[in-house]
């Protein structure tokens, strides 16, 4: 059977919507004109209620990887002494950055599908006999589908030592879950733009505290294009350092205007209501879940982990070859040992049904065991009930 409409469902990218497209593919304008500044404007000040800030968001035209860098950069001296929360793949990238430019990097392991546990975390930074810096960790853990306790963390941190800085990577979550910098004593909070922002590639976001502000201006360590303070310096003219992406600029005011339409709290509940979901049909088909505590569990990526290499490769690729749906295999040593479901951004309950619905017809082939209607009941339950 043909099905001509793809069906996107990695933890990024993600599918765009029209509206969206529509406003990315707009004539172009030159981007030091009183054109862009306007764009630019509004796209600064859109971003602030979705980073949970009071200070206008900054826009890289750049990856989310170079904006992990920045955060990194611009609140780290040479000699400070860090800590990199590790629990996966992304984890270990922030853990990669600060080797290539720190010498004094400390390391705190979280077993992958595991959220950080803040208790044993202040027992640790306690033991290092250096004061810390900036801690830094992930909100989503992409690679697992963890979803770290961030609010907890935060205030525990600044319990233990309030001139720490708390450098938060949101770029698989932010979009899709409640976040204020103040009251999650948030320093420093970066994401990208091709996930629950639900935009292209091309574009990262940094959301500041006041505090980090004047910490970026004292900072030593060499940057050039990733200086935030140089995007604060063009900010306040409406404008960026360097050339920016004129097209994704009005793509984040079509995304903002698409969120105020539904509303944040909507858009929120909508990802949490459909991870539930999620999770409660993948159970009823006798698949086990990574992250197996429903409260860590991710509301914008869901892992699975499948009997054996051989029922994992034969999902993953029927489910693209056979139904034109695409999801994504694991990350660093996970490679080969789960699947995973991206569910944020333009995404609804009918768009995950599908996939559920094509897993119970390959589970039911390849297992010789029926599970029709199985996945579809547990996850329509949900939705009604949370509805």
């Amino acid at each position: 059977m043909q099905y001509y409409q793809p069906l996107l469902l990695t933890p990024g990218p993600t599918p765009v919507p029209n509206s969206i497209m529509s406003a990315i593919q707009l004539p172009m304008v030159g981007h030091r004109s009183k054109d862009f500044e306007d764009i630019a404007d509004e796209a600064f000040k859109g971003l602030k209620p979705i980073f949970g800030t009071k200070n206008e968001v900054l826009i890289l035209t750049s990856s989310g990887t170079s904006v992990l860098e920045a955060s990194m950069l611009n609140i780290v001296n040479p000699d400070d002494h860090i800590v990199i929360i590790v629990s996966g793949a992304f984890g270990n990238r922030f853990k990669q950055i600060a080797e290539t430019y720190y010498k004094n990097v400390h390391v705190y392991d979280v077993t992958w599908g595991e959220a950080v546990d803040v208790n044993d975390f202040i027992k640790f930074l306690k033991q290092l006999n250096h004061r810390v810096t900036a801690v830094f960790s992930q909100f989503c853990e992409t690679s697992t589908g963890v979803l770290h306790p961030v609010h907890e963390l935060g205030h525990a941190l600044k319990n233990y030592d309030n001139s720490l800085y708390f450098v938060v990577d949101g770029v698989s979550c932010i979009g899709a879950v409640e976040v204020d910098l103040i009251k999650d004593k948030i320093d420093v909070l970066v994401s990208g733009s091709q996930k629950a922002i639900m935009l292209p590639p091309g574009v990262a976001f940094v959301a500041y505290s006041d505090r980090a502000k004047d910490r970026f201006a004292e900072v030593t360590t060499p940057r050039f294009y990733l200086d935030l303070n140089k995007y604060l310096s063009s900010q306040e003219q409406n404008s960026t350092p360097f050339t920016p992406n004129v097209a994704l600029f009005r793509g984040v005011n079509a995304y903002v205007e698409l969120v105020k339409h539904e509303g944040l709290n909507h858009v929120i509940k909508r990802h949490y209501s459909i991870r539930n979901a999620l999770r409660t049909a993948l159970k009823s088909l006798d698949l086990e879940l990574l992250v197996k505590d429903d409260s860590y569990a991710s509301p914008t990526v869901t892992s699975f982990v499948p009997k054996d290499k051989e029922e994992l490769t034969y999902l993953k690729d029927q489910l693209k070859s056979r139904f034109n749906i695409t999801i994504a295999g694991g990350q660093g040593h996970l490679k080969g040992h789960i699947l995973r479901i991206g569910h944020m951004g333009k995404v609804s309950p009918f768009d995950i049904l599908s996939v559920v619905s094509a897993i119970e017809i390959l589970l039911t082939e390849s297992r010789n065991k029926n599970y029709i209607g199985k996945g579809i009941a547990q996850f329509m339950e949900v939705i009604k009930h949370e509805s």
